[in-house]
């Protein structure tokens, strides 16, 4: 690039400025769609890669040797809306056992494993009555789930769970909510017209992806069933393994196992489903990030709104300019001259409300992580380059495509009909 293109883009530059200081209502409105659209952009990027991180971290933090058993309708996918539609609707599926949790005990390559289900009922104590979250577990849960950690106390053994023992094991809220201060551990609350004997208080752990522990009460599973609920089946197996390079080949003995003890001979018509913790969350992550992008694709909506206003303004100007297009055509500018002049008006335009934008977006993730912090949910929200990038591409990419029309409009004007309008 010569020196004689550098003044001509310096040229076209300054006026460009000085015509966006002249208009400053104008440009205002030109702006603002674009400050829109880049925020909303940037704000969902950023969100939804401080959700993805969170979620994913949460299922990490149970380990990287776990399985997981849970029920499914026959015929639909785990991920299926058919078998979530089919769940919430209240379809049971009770084929799964506390027996199904043993067997899968004894396979080669398993540490641990323990069924689980969960349910509520009313408890009181003294004069305090609350409806509780149950969660049934086998004894295992403690070695399985390796953030469920006592406070006091202790937790129950396998020896109490086959006897259909009345003990629990409460979490920190739960505890509180009843005892307050005082010591928990040896008092009894009543459960469904029965005394249950406390024998421990978990430590505060927080939500786990959005689901609050702390407010929990541990009973064995099969007192659970029989004592509680009138029930027989479970809702899901958790299981250890010792060797978790081999974990497929123990997600494959688990579904041989189990079919084998449904009786299922057609894997369509599986009553469960086998995962494992790093395909949870390639599966949460694929379907993070596609709503990441869906979302980014409908934000994207206000950045064509704000460029197409960009580019109504900029055909305002030209028209309002016409005069002054033919008076410096008539003193020698160029086509090439007047077409870079309005063209970098829409790009210094979009430029600066692309940066007002993406301004914005950091405020805002600055602060929703400290709301998250506040609520003890611990979302990083960090503004990162990409996110950088993606709201200055984007305002770019819309002060060219919705500036390049009126630009080139205003440089094909004729400088006689110019000067024949005024």
């Amino acid at each position: 690039m010569n020196d004689l293109d550098l003044r001509k883009i310096s040229t076209a530059f300054s006026f460009a400025v000085k015509t966006i200081r002249t208009h400053k209502a104008r440009t205002f409105l030109a702006l603002l769609g674009v400050v829109i659209g880049v925020f909303a952009v940037v704000t969902v990027m950023t969100l939804g890669n401080g959700v993805k991180g969170f979620i994913l971290g949460q299922v990490e933090s149970f380990g990287s040797d776990l399985i997981q058993v849970e029920v499914k309708i026959p015929g639909t996918g785990t991920q299926s809306s058919g078998n979530a539609t089919g769940r919430a609707e209240g379809t049971q599926i009770t084929t799964l056992t506390v027996k199904d949790s043993e067997a899968i005990h004894k396979l080669s390559n398993v540490a641990a494993a323990y069924a689980g289900t969960i349910g509520q009922e009313r408890a009181t104590y003294g004069s305090v009555e609350k409806r509780i979250f149950l969660f049934g577990t086998g004894a295992d849960v403690v070695q399985v789930d390796r953030n469920a950690k006592l406070a006091s106390g202790r937790f129950f053994t396998d020896g109490e769970d086959t006897s259909l023992a009345r003990v629990v094991v409460l979490g920190s809220e739960t505890k509180n909510t009843f005892f307050g201060d005082s010591e928990a551990v040896g008092e009894s609350v009543t459960i469904k017209g029965e005394k249950y004997r406390v024998i421990g208080v978990l430590a505060p752990r927080g939500a786990v992806a959005f689901l609050n522990f702390d407010t929990f009460t541990y009973v064995p599973i099969q007192t659970l069933q029989k004592k509680i609920l009138g029930v027989d089946y479970v809702q899901m197996i958790s299981v250890q393994m010792k060797d978790a390079s081999h974990e497929e080949e123990t997600v494959a003995d688990i579904v041989a196992l189990l079919r084998k003890r449904h009786d299922i001979d057609n894997p369509n018509k599986d009553d469960f489903a086998v995962s494992s913790t790093k395909e949870a969350q390639k599966t949460l992550g694929d379907v993070l990030g596609s709503i990441t992008i869906l979302l980014l694709a409908l934000t994207s909506i206000s950045l064509v709104v704000g460029g197409v206003g960009i580019m109504n303004v900029m055909y305002v100007s030209v028209s309002e300019r016409t005069s002054e297009i033919g008076l410096r055509k008539a003193l020698g500018a160029t086509s090439g001259g007047i077409l870079r002049q309005f063209l970098f008006e829409a790009l210094i335009i979009t430029f600066m409300g692309g940066l007002i934008g993406i301004i914005l977006g950091m405020l805002l993730s600055f602060g929703l992580s400290i709301i998250f912090q506040h609520f003890g949910f611990d979302v990083v929200l960090q503004f990162s380059f990409v996110s950088f990038l993606l709201g200055a591409g984007f305002s770019m990419a819309v002060g060219l495509i919705f500036g390049i029309a009126p630009a080139y409009r205003a440089s094909q004007l004729s400088p006689m009909e110019a000067l024949r309008k005024e």
